[in-house]
């Protein structure tokens, strides 16, 4: 369900009753649910304009309740409904005014992807379902880039289709991002490091969980998935806190 934001893209002009918090302190607030959530993330729909924080005398953001609900609100759209930005400004802005908003039914949020679970679960192996592939034109719609942006990304390597055809649903995770990125400057050929960092790490983690997944027990089989997740979100918290630790970013 989405929540009804109480606050339009102005909230930054909240009443000086309000409990106005830094942007680390949000960032807080909002992980319990949004656990990927980040301080570029919140910068980035500042930016877009989905919400407008005050600012003190020396240029820090400081956010009201309202202003949070809003991001919370946003983030909901996004992951729940897969929705563009500008589609989610507007829901924001109709509801500001009182208007009813209809939205995709979260169920139904990956109409795109149907089929995702594609094929049956091993119940004595416990093996896990395989994700069902996207096609050129659905990963472009579900994305909200354009093809010729994918072609760009693909001469990269950022993206790279399976040799069976078809991407992995998490392909319209990297595409949001560098399309993201994008808006910042940052151009296709300046992630090329990235890209190389991330296929390292990659390497890194199948070292530790090879042995596991040729093992002969299914349940060491299926430990070796898990293990695999827990390590790659191990790899991006330390990515993050170095990245930060080397650009001195306070969570201000």
């Amino acid at each position: 369900m989405v929540r009804t934001p109480t606050g339009g893209a102005g909230s930054g002009t909240a009443t000086a009753g309000d409990r106005l918090v830094s942007i680390g302190t949000v960032l807080n607030q909002l992980r319990d649910e949004f656990p990927e959530v980040t301080i570029s993330k919140i910068r980035f729909l500042e930016a877009e304009g989905l919400v407008e924080p005050r600012r003190t005398a020396s240029g820090y953001r400081k956010f009201s309740p309202e202003d949070v609900e809003r991001l919370a609100a946003v983030l909901r759209m996004q992951r729940d409904h897969y929705l563009p930005l500008k589609v989610i400004r507007e829901h924001l802005d109709a509801l500001a005014r009182g208007e009813q908003v209809t939205l995709p039914a979260p169920g139904r949020r990956r109409d795109l992807l149907d089929g995702l679970l594609d094929g049956p679960v091993d119940e004595e192996g416990g093996e896990r379902p395989t994700a069902a592939r996207l096609g050129r034109a659905e990963l472009v719609a579900a994305a909200g880039v354009t093809d010729a942006d994918l072609t760009e990304w693909e001469s990269y390597g950022l993206l790279v289709e399976n040799e069976g055809g078809g991407y992995d649903p998490e392909s319209v995770t990297v595409a949001r991002i560098v399309a993201d990125l994008g808006r910042f400057g940052l151009e296709p050929r300046h992630l090329r490091s990235v890209k190389a960092s991330a296929d390292r790490e990659a390497g890194l983690i199948e070292q530790v969980v090879a042995p596991l997944r040729r093992h002969r027990n299914p349940q060491t089989r299926a430990h070796a998935e898990e293990t695999a997740a827990d390590l790659a979100q191990l790899s991006v918290r330390l990515h993050a806190a170095l990245v930060q630790t080397a650009l001195g970013i306070r969570l201000q």
